[in-house]
């Protein structure tokens, strides 16, 4: 399928500038991550490599405290931002199926655990969020593998929940 170039911006502003992961700019933009993976590669073939490019909007000018801050803020950002995504689809008429909300939120949550969980040496009071984020993604796994048809009623729950965990531990 033969996507229009906006498709292509719109994931490369997603991934450098927002600083989603690119599974979740393909996925908010209605794009194939293998189809994303192939146009990153393209890109970065070409001279334009969007890690370089997001690691140093990072980067730039922080100390190591600052940059860790920064880490978790993004990613927190992130989230509210997917989730936002996800409401404004239901509300548009096209709402994603359970198991791609659900696939969807792990992996950002994967994200932020994984991000979390390396920034622990430099933000210690981080050590509470990583440990909250790790239960929720064991849950997340834990129903996807033994309650399928839960998914739909857990992606309800876990959308509000994540705002009332940003709110006690970020």
């Amino acid at each position: 399928m033969a996507y229009p170039k906006e498709k292509r911006e719109q994931i490369r502003r997603a991934y450098v500038l927002d600083g989603l992961s690119l599974e979740v700019s393909a996925q908010m933009s209605g794009v194939a991550y293998g189809t994303a993976q192939r146009w990153k590669n393209a890109a970065r073939d070409a001279g334009d490599d969007w890690d370089k490019v997001k690691a140093a909007h990072v980067f730039a000018g922080s100390s190591l405290e600052e940059l860790g801050r920064s880490m978790i803020t993004a990613l927190i950002l992130q989230f509210n931002s997917t989730m936002a995504r996800i409401e404004t689809a239901d509300k548009d008429g096209e709402p994603l199926q359970p198991a791609e909300r659900v696939k969807l939120l792990v992996s950002l949550t994967d994200a932020l655990n994984k991000a979390v969980s390396s920034s622990k040496r430099l933000l210690p009071e981080t050590n509470q969020l990583a440990t909250a984020l790790e239960v929720i993604q064991l849950l997340s796994h834990f129903i996807k593998e033994n309650y399928p048809q839960h998914l739909q009623a857990f992606a309800d729950v876990l959308e509000p929940f994540g705002h009332e965990i940003e709110r006690v531990y970020g």
